[in-house]
């Protein structure tokens, strides 16, 4: 995703919001864009309005250097970064339904790291189902390009001074209750048809070509 700083802009959907029909829905799409992420926007850009020298750090940067940020405002960065970080990252990494599977490198390495794409999809999907309370099931690659799954709770990132974000799914319940309720299972098995492999796959090779430039 492009770097950018202070103040932090909520970033348009890379389609309609019908697009997603029917797997989600215009509803859902429309509150969970425009009410939810916003907010998470509007509060990040709060927490560091009176902090001038950290209003030239990327988000990544307020990420990863969490630990080091002043007290005051390090549990509100990390929420509201984390929920600006992981929300661009999950509009962006979804299309209109389509059912496809991976191609290129991509495809090569989850069959590599998870024996096939039906096992990674079993694998994926109960790490999100199974996730407890509100969080995000993520496929990461770690600088070597192995790939694995990973959970986090609330707005929490993987550790991005370690892994790279290929793709991920989203389980905090305004994300999927207005239209499935409690029914997150379905809500998940859904959410890989919606998947948009191409950008997946983009953000994959381009890991691959840092490990193939390295000394």
């Amino acid at each position: 995703m492009k770097a950018e700083t202070y103040p932090f802009v909520v970033r348009p959907l890379p389609y309609e919001y019908d697009a997603l029909v029917p797997v989600l829905d215009e509803e859902t799409l429309t509150f969970h864009h425009d009410k939810h992420y916003k907010t998470y926007v509007d509060n990040l850009n709060s927490a560091l309005a009176d902090y001038p020298e950290l209003q030239k750090k990327s988000l990544t940067e307020l990420l990863t250097g969490i630990n080091t940020l002043p007290a005051a405002i390090k549990t509100a960065v990390r929420n509201n970064g984390g929920g600006v970080y992981n929300h661009e990252l999950y509009f962006d990494s979804m299309k209109s339904p389509m059912g496809q599977e991976p191609s290129g490198p991509l495809a090569e390495a989850i069959d590599r790291d998870f024996g096939s794409y039906r096992q990674w999809k079993e694998q994926m999907k109960q790490a999100a189902v199974s996730q407890f309370g509100s969080g995000w099931a993520w496929l990461v690659a770690d600088k070597d390009g192995i790939l694995s799954i990973v959970q986090t709770a609330n707005q929490d990132v993987p550790d991005l001074d370690e892994y790279v974000p290929i793709l991920l799914v989203d389980i905090w319940e305004h994300a999927y209750y207005l239209q499935y309720q409690n029914r997150r299972a379905d809500y998940v098995e859904g959410w890989f048809s919606l998947i948009n492999w191409r950008k997946a796959g983009k953000r994959y090779e381009e890991l691959l070509e840092t490990v193939v430039s390295r000394p």
